[in-house]
């Protein structure tokens, strides 16, 4: 009797090794649903710095579109304005405000183990409107910090 639990023994000791290697994170590329693209027109007037936002909530969301619409009614332009945050987060980029007629565009956004990489373009056209372009669109929820690339 001894014997056979001496080897049941061994066989459970062997059998709860964890030696099994971690799957690496593989990094893939998010679906996103555009909320909003062009840009502001009040010189200035909204108090949005050049930037790449996280948001998470309704509040913070109200809070950007009010500061979007002081001059015009931007977001009314926008196809979703009510979003579950429960299940989804919003990037918004904001590029500085230029002179010139530019537009800047999301073209990927890349789920990585640490962070949210968002690669973007910018585009510059001929207009004699000082503007500050920006792109917003709609993601799976996260928290992760958000990362831009040109």
């Amino acid at each position: 009797m001894k014997t056979i639990t001496l080897i049941l023994s061994l066989f459970l000791s062997l059998g709860c090794n964890n030696s099994d290697p971690q799957t690496p994170f593989q990094s893939t590329e998010i679906t996103f649903t555009e909320i909003g693209k062009g840009a502001l027109f009040g010189n200035g007037v909204e108090n949005i710095s050049q930037t790449s936002l996280l948001i998470n909530n309704q509040t913070e969301w109200q809070n950007l579109m009010n500061q979007m619409d002081s001059v015009n009614n931007i977001s009314d332009t926008f196809p979703e304005t009510n979003i579950d945050f429960e299940t989804y987060s919003i990037v918004a980029v904001f590029l500085e405000i230029k002179s010139n007629g530019w537009e800047v565009v999301i073209n990927t956004i890349i789920e990585n183990e640490d962070n949210i990489t968002i690669s973007t373009q910018e585009t510059e056209f001929f207009s004699t409107v000082i503007t500050q372009p920006f792109h917003i669109v709609k993601i799976p929820k996260t928290t992760k910090e958000i990362v831009t690339e040109q």
